[in-house]
């Protein structure tokens, strides 16, 4: 029989394989960053800011919508446009964007001795 704290553990466990399933790969969180802190942003502004391929911009794109952290509008302009923001709910992983900005600048600060 396990005890509560080993059930803990694995509901940590599962939290944390949640989230990575939701914002895994190379770039779901360097979209989100860009869309939850910089605002709407259309396609190939995006691809250009972010460094992404369109091809796989796309991919990550619509996955995030998938998982409404990403609204897609489409503007009835000619020719057509096409307009990515955040949703309220991409919001609530500002924190979290924020926190891993500021470890990441830490972390390259530390490894080149300043």
């Amino acid at each position: 029989m396990k005890d509560q704290q080993d059930d803990g553990c694995e509901n940590v466990h599962a939290a944390i394989q949640d989230t990575l399933y939701v914002v895994n790969g190379k770039w779901k969180l360097v979209i989100l960053s860009i869309l939850v802190n910089g605002g709407t942003r259309r396609f190939g502004e995006l691809s250009r800011e972010s460094g992404i391929s369109p091809r796989i911009l796309t991919k990550e794109l619509q996955e995030l919508e998938i998982n409404q952290l990403v609204k897609r509008q489409v503007c009835n302009t000619k020719p057509v446009t096409v307009e990515y923001s955040s949703t309220p709910y991409a919001e609530t992983l500002k924190e979290v964007i924020d926190a891993m900005i500021r470890w990441g600048r830490n972390h390259k600060r530390k490894i080149r001795g300043q």
